[in-house]
């Protein structure tokens, strides 16, 4: 399954990317779902098996693309009512938890991809001699074996998941806690990302941050977040950065 790739999961609404990176950083820290990989094939496949074992009407993979990016919990209450913010009946949800649960442990890299560019980026970023962490919100049983399906594990010196420390994004906890793991001050730190999470944690911790243009951000166009920079392939951000470092 190694090193598949997929095409962005909506067409880009970018007409040329934004680049006003203010300074290039010592090290750089990329989240998982929606930047690195589009998962939402498995999550959809996952909460479409557990409404119909439930008995209630399956969702789709189009509307599971509006709910996903705060963790699987919230995947499942949004599943369970049909809406963003909606909160379904405390038995109903203990019943269908522990059934999506089950379902994405046998199911969490079968459908997943990397998104176009993934592979070639963290190369270049690599022999560039930038040091790699990740943080995400997805949890570490499910993210360590997606990165290591994928074939890209070994490019990341840490791996923050969603229940690693006792908060995740949009607190800055996570992002913290990489800065001090590589002993960079959070000035020189770069977030990637592709959500409003990700811009909330970014600024909390004092880091820059960059966003694709594609991704999981409930229908809302990145750019209203205002990120430094929004760039449509993660295979643009090499030359971001040297662009950053020719700017200094």
């Amino acid at each position: 399954m190694s090193g598949k790739q997929a095409l962005p999961s909506h067409p880009s609404t970018a007409q040329g990317s934004a680049s006003a990176l203010r300074r290039n950083p010592a090290m750089l820290l990329i989240d998982v779902d929606g930047t690195l990989v589009d998962s939402v094939p498995d999550l959809a496949f996952c909460v479409d098996a557990m409404m119909d074992h439930l008995g209630l009407p399956k969702r789709g993979e189009g509307q599971v693309r509006q709910w996903v990016g705060n963790g699987v919990e919230r995947l499942v209450q949004r599943a369970l009512t049909g809406t963003l913010k909606g909160e379904p009946e405390d038995a109903l949800y203990q019943q269908a938890y522990p059934i999506f649960i089950k379902l994405y442990q046998e199911n969490t890299s079968r459908r997943s991809v990397l998104y176009p560019g993934v592979t070639e980026a963290l190369a270049d970023l690599k022999a560039a001699g930038y040091p790699l962490g990740c943080v995400t919100n997805k949890a570490a049983r499910f993210t360590e074996p997606l990165l290591r399906d994928l074939g890209i594990r070994d490019a990341f010196a840490i791996v923050v998941s969603g229940d690693t420390l006792p908060r995740k994004k949009p607190d800055p906890q996570p992002l913290l806690h990489a800065a001090e793991f590589f002993s960079v001050a959070p000035r020189e730190a770069l977030m990637v990302g592709d959500s409003v999470s990700d811009v909330k944690a970014a600024r909390a911790a004092g880091f820059q941050i960059v966003c694709m243009s594609y991704g999981y951000n409930h229908g809302m166009d990145i750019r209203e977040a205002r990120p430094d920079a929004v760039i449509d392939s993660l295979a643009e951000l090499p030359g971001l950065l040297k662009a950053a470092s020719q700017g200094q």
